[in-house]
Formats: structure tokens, sequence, C-alpha cells
């Protein structure tokens, strides 16, 4: 994206960014591998493991991994809500690439939220479903 030069745009986008970041090994830690298993792709969560054994470490301590990522969601959230409002430069250029970053960061963030709910869900709410 285009940089405004303004601090509250740029610290907004990035946190968004950051939480994505954050979320998506949520996705890793426990989505993916259920996803595998329900379509009976056993085999392919093997090889994943044993190609990258991180897997194994993220599911077992997913507990960190969930309170990292809800960190970051927490302050890219709290980041959004205080550049929601904040000036963009007057010449329509820049404006308009201020107003754009805004958009795309709100986006990321809400991308963020969505994997975090999921990456929650197949973690938290089906294991005590299946139960």
């Amino acid at each position: 994206m285009s940089d405004t030069g303004l601090p509250e745009a740029r610290g907004g986008y990035w946190s968004s960014l950051a939480s994505l970041v954050a979320a998506s090994g949520t996705l890793v830690c426990c989505a993916i591998p259920a996803l595998l298993v329900t379509l009976g792709a056993g085999a392919a969560l093997s090889s994943l493991v044993a190609f990258f054994p991180q897997v194994v470490w993220l599911s077992e301590n997913k507990g960190v991994v969930f309170g990292v990522a809800a960190l970051a969601i927490t302050i890219a959230g709290a980041m959004q809500w205080r550049a929601r409002h904040a000036p963009c430069p007057t010449e329509p250029r820049l404006r308009d690439a201020c107003l754009r970053t805004r958009r795309f960061s709100a986006r990321i963030f809400a991308a963020s939220v969505f994997c975090l709910g999921v990456g929650a869900w197949f973690a938290f709410v089906q294991p005590a479903l299946s139960a």
C-alpha cells in the first residue's frame, strides 16, 4: 500500500498484518489438521507433520498460540479504533491512498478475527461437541 506519511494509518495497517499472521498460527495449529483428518487425508497430515514438526508443538501449546493471537488481534483492534477518525491529507491523491489503506487494514483485521474464530472452533468447540 502507499505510504501516506501518517503514523496512525501505518500503525493500523501493520498491526492488522501482524494480527493476521498470529491468527494464521491458530489455523495451522488446529483447523488444518482437523480438516485433513475429516477429509480422510491422514496420510497428508502425517506427511505435513514429518516435514514441519513444529505443527506438533503448536498443537501441544494451543493455549499459548491462541493467547498470542488474541493479544495481537486486541492490539490491532485498538489501533484500528484509534485510527478510524484520524485525519487524512487534503491532497486528493494522498487522501485516496489514506482511505484505501484504512479500508484495506479493516479487511485484514476482519480476516484475522475470522481466522481466530475458525481456529478456536476446531481447537476448543468441536472437540467438546464430539465428546
